[in-house]
């Protein structure tokens, strides 16, 4: 994430569930697939658990994004 998103996040972080929510979620998928990324080779069920763990991450960073974009336009205005 770019300084100025990290920035947003921890000011708001605290007052917006939400976006609690999600960067809790963001941080556990990053973790998980920091341990599928440790090991030599993965099984086809690990690799399609990496594979659905990168997907929800994505998603998750989406709506990440979704509420940045609205502090952003307040800020704005």
């Amino acid at each position: 994430m770019e300084k100025h998103d990290l920035e947003l996040i921890n000011r708001y972080i605290e007052m917006d569930p939400e976006l609690k929510r999600y960067m809790d979620e963001h941080l556990e998928y990053e973790r998980l697939l920091e341990e599928f990324n440790r090991r030599p080779y993965l099984t086809a069920e690990e690799s399609l658990e990496r594979k659905r763990l990168q997907k929800l991450k994505l998603a998750g960073r989406d709506k990440i994004e979704q509420i940045l974009a609205k502090y952003r336009k307040e800020a704005a205005t």
